[in-house]
């Protein structure tokens, strides 16, 4: 269970880690151009843009959090602070890009695995005072 659970995490990191990569690559380094987007993801992606702090904090939370799994530091941490982000993943793929989801759903089944293994850390969080 400890190898599952050691490649998991790196699989899940390295995919975040390369999301949030690209992007900086993209905007800042225009190191190359992003394919072109159409319909109402068009208009999500304008709108997430156009806040201009949202995408920006969105690929932080992403960069760090993915480091923080990679080194295995702070791993319940890290996947508390990422649930919500794929979370939104998820749900802009099935209502706005379903062809997305073949992607998604085993990376959002990585997290729910490395979250089950995190199970006793996130105990506290659930008993009433």
């Amino acid at each position: 269970m400890k190898i599952a659970v050691i490649i998991v995490r790196t699989l899940v990191a390295l995919m975040f880690l390369f999301a949030s990569v690209t992007y900086f690559a993209m905007v800042y380094f225009h190191a190359f151009t992003m394919p072109p987007v159409t319909g109402n993801m068009k208009v999500f992606n304008d709108g997430l843009e156009a806040s201009g702090y949202l995408m920006l904090l969105i690929k932080i939370t992403e960069l760090v959090c993915a480091l923080l799994l990679l080194f295995g530091r702070y791993v319940a941490l890290a996947l508390v602070v990422l649930f919500p982000v794929m979370l939104n993943i998820v749900l802009v793929n099935a209502f706005l890009s379903p062809s997305g989801l073949t992607m998604v759903i085993p990376l959002l089944a990585g997290v729910l695995f490395l979250a089950y293994t995190q199970r006793e850390k996130y105990a506290p969080l659930f008993t009433a005072k």
